[in-house]
């Protein structure tokens, strides 16, 4: 098994560097998650080495219309790094990325460990603040198509992400709160963050959850991104993107190309 892993790490680490799509369907496409988890972690350690530094916790598939699509019956999730992380007001550089689209969340700023069996309301207590969030998704196989192994060994689509202004955690009820997407000032979706389990705090409890599965506590100074609350929608080269949430505030990024042509 080790074998596989390591080839599937630097297959999908090269898709992202060298912006080469990785057909499907793939080997991965029956392997086990906890193989396909392997692969993720092997994935990240390769942009730790790289320099990157672990900086959070991503959960996908928090809404029950989308595990049902997947044909699945739990979330996923994946890691965030400090080379991921766009500031508000930013810019996103899609000249380096193969398909990007992007989604509003919310995000959980922790100030103390939290490890597995927290209830849906005590993880609260290891939040510092919460904020407004944009998450940049980017599937390394070619036409964003995949298996529920797939994009779990691809550190479940993720790329990038962006965090408005930090509330303080104990000031906001986070359960049905109005989220905006706007693209060049038109809107572009529109939802609540009811959608992310019901409430975003059920999302935290699980990240807890899912990390201790995988033999990992999530860290002081992590933010935990708990889930899109709309679909995501394409990040253009030039577009200017807005996700605002009632009571959290805004975050802004701009798409540009920077880096290679498209």
């Amino acid at each position: 098994m080790t074998g596989m892993v390591e080839r599937w790490a630097d297959t999908l680490d090269d898709a992202a560097v060298s912006r080469k799509p990785v057909a499907g369907p793939t080997e991965l496409a029956g392997v086990p998650l906890a193989d396909a988890y392997a692969v993720q972690r092997a994935v990240v350690g390769r942009r730790l080495a790289r320099g990157d530094r672990m900086t959070g916790f991503k959960m996908g598939f928090t809404s029950v219309a989308k595990m049902r699509q997947m044909g699945v019956h739990d979330l996923i999730h994946g890691s965030l790094t400090d080379g991921m992380y766009v500031p508000d007001g930013g810019t996103v550089d899609v000249g380096v990325l193969l398909h990007p689209r992007i989604e509003p969340e919310v995000a959980f700023l922790l100030d103390a460990p939290l490890g597995a069996g927290a209830d849906n309301s005590a993880p609260l207590a290891a939040v510092a603040a919460v904020a407004a969030a944009v998450e940049v998704i980017d599937s390394r196989y070619a036409g964003f198509s995949f298996t529920l192994p797939e994009v779990v060994a691809d550190n479940a689509s993720s790329a990038g992400f962006s965090t408005g202004p930090w509330h303080p955690a104990d000031g906001v009820d986070l359960g049905n709160l109005g989220v905006l997407l706007e693209v060049d000032g038109r809107l572009a979706q529109a939802g609540s963050t009811a959608a992310i389990l019901g409430h975003p705090v059920r999302s935290l409890a699980a990240a807890a959850r899912l990390a201790a599965a995988y033999g990992t506590t999530l860290q002081p100074g992590w933010v935990v991104l708990a889930g899109a609350a709309t679909a995501a929608v394409p990040l253009e080269p030039g577009a200017h993107v807005r996700a605002t949430v009632d009571r959290l505030g805004s975050v802004e990024v701009t798409a540009s190309t920077a880096g290679d042509a498209r």
